[in-house]
């Protein structure tokens, strides 16, 4: 199978002692491109060294993330910008909007996002966006900037078929993890009523792991269970699955 984990991010702490095992195990069952977020301006030289360690395999994305967005935000902006002028990145995110655990810098979280889909735009980028408590919020950023320009992931999607015909409404398509195999996650209940041509697939390790790891850390290997949860939800073969998947990420980011 060829396997595209979407949204995984592989330069995380929780990876310092076994990265490369742990990389390996997730080539082992067919993942052969990650797709990696930013978060902020501390994290990119980790990113660039994920990226000369794996250059094959691994894809970079440059954004700010909103749960990051702080007093300091139009210096982080400056960063986001200065790279996305210097090199090549597959996709602007994670951005968003984020009020789960903080909605001290919601006005700031607005800026960044629509400043950074405006820098997207520019580039023609796709944007990944992160949702958390906060579909109002990011539906009326999309709803000011929709064009043709606009396109991306809804990373990490766990709202109602509602909205996420409305999110594919802004040429999005939905990111689907390990949520989609909790027995809570609601989402597995009307996945079947969105086409799989917007579907795509990710991990978002090391956090969200899928039944039957929930609790421990994730990691891209785990996104087997994503397709194979897909495959019965879609009455498809993982083949299948992985394949139309894999395509949808490749219409999405141009590679």
């Amino acid at each position: 199978m060829l396997i595209t984990d979407t949204h995984t991010h592989l330069y995380s702490e929780q990876f310092n002692e076994d990265r490369n095992e742990m990389i390996q195990r997730a080539i082992d069952v067919g993942v052969s491109r990650f797709f990696v977020p930013a978060i902020d301006s501390t994290y990119f030289n980790a990113m660039i060294a994920l990226e000369k360690a794996f250059p094959a395999t691994t894809f970079l994305m440059m954004g700010l993330h909103p749960t990051y967005v702080k007093e300091n935000v139009e210096e982080e902006l400056a960063f986001v910008k200065k790279w996305l002028d210097k090199r090549t990145f597959y996709a602007v995110g994670e951005i968003g909007i984020d009020l789960y655990w903080d909605k001290t810098f919601l006005t700031q979280q607005q800026i960044a996002f629509k400043t950074q889909i405006e820098w997207a735009k520019e580039k023609n980028l796709p944007i990944v966006i992160h949702c958390r408590d906060a579909f109002d919020e990011i539906f009326e950023v999309l709803e000011e900037v929709n064009n043709e320009k606009l396109f991306g992931i809804f990373h990490c999607f766990t709202g109602n078929l509602e909205q996420a015909k409305k999110a594919i409404s802004y040429h999005m398509k939905l990111g689907i993890g390990g949520v989609v195999t909790f027995k809570n996650g609601k989402i597995d209940q009307f996945l079947n009523e969105i086409p799989i041509q917007h579907i795509v697939i990710e991990t978002d390790a090391p956090y969200l792991s899928p039944t039957p790891y929930r609790g421990k850390r994730n990691e891209s290997s785990y996104i087997i269970k994503v397709v194979e949860k897909l495959a019965a939800i879609y009455k498809l073969a993982p083949q299948e699955i992985a394949e139309i998947t894999t395509q949808n990420s490749k219409n999405i980011f141009g590679i």
